[in-house]
Parts: structure tokens; sequence; C-alpha cells
């Protein structure tokens, strides 16, 4: 089912800030969006092979046994790491990005009431970025 659109996975397991989320993005964009209360959900389903994985650094709120957001990065990037994760935390602690910067997050967003719109910015980018990389590698084929 190859439709084209861009395909995001919400990876929360906060299930308002995860509805909301999903809200937001299905109001406001053209984004296939598939949600997920959990690491290991979303590890189970990464076959679907999202564009964009939005992840919260703190999976494990609910159940403290369940994989945290970092080692669900690990498991994201081991499969492809072309897949671009951009990592949520509630924490406005620098330690906590450059952890997540380390482990190859294309970048930390710290939830708020704008990060609705940061998300939307940083994917668009994202976005961007492929395609100056697509014609790039055109470019230097061609050559």
């Amino acid at each position: 089912m190859e439709t084209g659109k861009v395909k995001i996975f919400l990876v929360d397991d906060d299930a308002l800030f995860l509805k909301s989320l999903e809200i937001e993005f299905n109001n406001n964009t053209d984004f296939l969006i598939e949600t997920y209360s959990t690491g290991e959900a979303c590890i189970d389903y990464i076959s679907h092979n999202p564009d964009v994985v939005i992840l919260d650094y703190h999976l494990n709120g609910v159940d403290r046994n369940a994989m945290n957001g970092i080692e669900t990065l690990d498991k994201i990037k081991k499969y492809n790491k072309s897949i671009s994760v951009i990592m949520l935390s509630s924490q406005d602690k620098i330690e906590v990005a450059v952890s997540c910067m380390q482990h190859k997050a294309f970048d930390y967003v710290v939830k708020s009431e704008t990060v609705i719109f940061r998300l939307q910015k940083i994917i668009l980018s994202i976005l961007k970025y492929r395609a100056m990389e697509k014609e790039l590698n055109w470019y230097m084929n061609r050559m």
C-alpha cells in the first residue's frame, strides 16, 4: 500500500499526549500516522518502514520493565539506520539531549505547548534534506 505519503510513527506511553499529537498531525498534515504506546510495539511494526519516528525518551512510565526510548532508538537504527528519529522528553536536560544525539537521534525536542510546531518544522527539514541528498546522489552518479 505505497501511497507516496510520509509515514510517521508516534511512540509515547502517555496516552493523552499521544492522542493529542495524533489529532494534531491528522488535522494539520497529510502524513500517514501510526501510534504506539510502547517501544516494543514500535519495534514489532518497524517493518511498516516509517520515514520518521517521534519517540518518547521515557517509555517505562506505565511499565517499569518496558524498553526505554534509547533502547528503542538503538533497535530502530539497527533495523534501518536511515529512519529519522526525533526524541521527545519532558526533561530539559543537556545530558539527556546529548545522550539521544550520541545514539543517532536526528533531533531532541522538549515537550511544551509548541511541540507540534517544532516537530512539523523538524520533519520538513528531514524531508528537504532527503530531497537534496537524492538530487545530489543523482548528480554524482551522472558524473
